[in-house]
């Protein structure tokens, strides 16, 4: 709206002290202030309301001004009520920077004009949004993508002055603010917080709860708008479930609680203006998938290396463009299982390890343009390849690492599963040719089954843990490994309870320094005397000794199964 249209509003009251040159400025928001220097809190084009509180003399004025001036502010109106009429230094100084200045009447309220502001500008700002983003939906919808989602997302910036950030149910950034862009300045949105909005989003969502949903993090307050599919609403004999791990959703930094429905109907064009480009980067996935489903269908069935080395010549290319020589690969394999069993897992982990396997590295439009995807029943399959550089890729240093698999998703996925289901991975070594990829996915679903094993809703086992104890713990019956743990362990508890003797942790320690007095004596900060004393009353309490290799090996187990 104009300045020119807030005098023409007789219900205002407002009188002009300066400015009548400047009135065709536009008003883009309204602010009420008392502080001495608002700019922080100003972003420009507002109409600054104030009461004068920070003027205590007539030196204020000039500084006051400047300010405002600098930060781009449209006018500002001083109120009456508290000096009668507006100081001659105020409008001295508005006179000299060009800034208009209105005198509110004290008899008018500070939020009646804030609210017809507001309504006018929201009202107008809309009506423009309406029709971008309709012209927007034609172009998106009849030709070449539009730019993708930072499109729309500089669309919200330009016309509804709203951040917005559009993340993947992992919290992964798919799109949002750029420098330069249209979208309000401000800071970036912390990986943190990207992760914690992902995880309310699936939370609120897995409650049958229809969206925005409005989450409050610190002072700032989030409204997250689901992203479905097609831009469908999910049908009403489904189950959330089915969709609600792989949905992205629209984060708008403003509290759409009280938003009138046509502003939300606006919003709801715009996620699916997003659905759209979800869409066509999903139909980019399809050959990978095909090609991963192909190669996996022979490492399956047996057929000869040679056969499935040709399938990998072909994959490599588009998996892994511009790569001289032959990539090594690795394979990932991930489970989703529901309580109940009712829910087909198979699609629901495939697009979850797609997400997961998201390649930080990558420049293209699609930043997970190396992985291949495929399922079979529950089970979802990831060829992954890797540079073969120099000599034999061992899967720790280049490759995909179980124990980073999953670090910074867990907790969103955690609040997707939401208690009755679970997300478990294993990870293979790296292999260099067409023969090891029947192995690799071997010892990828015996990693997979070593992380089911776990405790939690989400978790992850690599190849290494194969070749350890760790691969046999978790087997062994529950009733055997508190009887065992018990013989072993509860005298010496219940010794440390009754004297505070720490025999637990000497027991830890000697077995961490194999059995070396001096190492341990000095990691535990205590004279060898002490540690012999320890080591003996270790030994006398379970019958055990602890230099027969078999007794260490007991106690070394009965520590990590406790």
């Amino acid at each position: 709206m104009r300045l020119r249209a807030l005098l023409d509003t007789d219900a205002l009251g407002l009188r002009l002290l300066g400015g009548e040159d400047e009135l065709d400025r536009t008003v883009r928001g309204v602010m009420t202030t008392d502080l001495r220097d608002p700019s922080r809190y100003l972003s420009g084009g507002e109409l600054v309301l104030t009461g004068l509180a920070w003027r205590r003399d007539a030196d204020d004025s000039e500084p006051f001004v400047r300010i405002l001036v600098q930060a781009g502010v449209a006018a500002l109106a001083a109120g009456e009520a508290e000096l009668g009429d507006v100081p001659d230094d105020l409008v001295v100084a508005c006179a000299r920077h060009r800034l208009p200045l209105f005198a509110v009447h004290e008899s008018v309220a500070f939020a009646t004009i804030t609210e017809h502001v507001v309504r006018q500008v929201s009202g107008e700002r809309a009506g423009d949004l309406a029709a971008v983003v309709d012209r927007h939906r034609r172009m998106m919808t009849s030709g070449p993508a539009g730019g993708g989602p930072d499109v729309v997302l500089d669309l919200l910036g330009s016309d509804l002055d709203l951040r917005a950030w559009v993340l993947s149910p992992t919290g992964r950034l798919i799109a949002g603010p750029k420098p330069g862009g249209q979208q309000p300045a401000g800071p970036e949105l912390p990986g943190e917080v990207c992760a914690q909005l992902a995880g309310e989003h699936l939370a609120a969502t897995r409650t049958g709860r229809r969206g925005p949903h409005r989450v409050t993090l610190g002072t700032t307050t989030y409204s997250l708008f689901p992203i479905r599919t097609n831009g469908r609403s999910p049908q009403p004999s489904r189950d959330v479930r089915e969709t609600v791990l792989s949905e992205w959703l629209l984060a708008v930094e403003a509290d759409a609680s009280d938003w009138p429905e046509e502003r939300l109907d606006l919003l709801q064009g715009v996620t699916q203006l997003i659905a759209v480009e979800r869409d066509r980067r999903d139909a980019a996935r399809t050959v990978r998938r095909r090609l991963a489903q192909e190669v996996l269908e022979l490492v399956q069935t047996g057929a000869a290396p040679a056969e499935i080395a040709a399938r990998l010549r072909v994959a490599a290319p588009v998996l892994l463009p511009g790569l001289g020589a032959a990539p090594h690969w690795q394979v990932v394999v991930a489970r989703v299982e529901w309580d109940g069993g009712e829910i087909d897992g198979g699609p629901v982990a495939q697009s979850l390890l797609e997400e997961v396997l998201v390649d930080p590295l990558s420049t293209g439009p699609e930043p997970s343009d190396r992985i291949a995807v495929a399922h079979t029943g529950d089970e979802a399959i990831a060829l992954v390849p890797l540079p073969a550089v120099g000599g034999e890729a061992d899967g720790s240093e280049t490759g995909v690492l179980a124990d980073q698999l999953l670090r910074s998703v867990r907790d969103p996925l955690t609040a997707g599963l939401d208690g009755d289901g679970r997300l478990t991975l294993g990870v293979s070594a790296a292999v260099h040719s067409a023969e090891g990829l029947r192995g690799a996915l071997e010892e990828a679903r015996h990693a997979r089954r070593v992380a089911a094993a776990r405790p939690g809703r989400v978790c992850a086992a690599g190849h290494q843990e194969l070749a350890s104890h760790v691969l046999l713990l978790p087997f062994v019956p529950d009733d055997v490994r508190r009887a065992f743990t018990a013989r072993l362990l509860d005298p010496l508890r219940d010794y440390d309870r009754r004297h505070r003797a720490e025999l637990i942790p000497t027991l830890e320690a000697f077995l961490d320094c194999d059995g070396s007095w001096t190492r341990c004596a000095t990691r535990l900060h205590l004279h060898v005397n002490t540690l012999r004393y320890r080591v003996g009353r270790i030994e006398q309490l379970t019958s055990r000794d602890l230099s027969r290799l078999e007794d260490k090996l007991d106690f070394f187990l009965a520590l990590r199964m406790s």
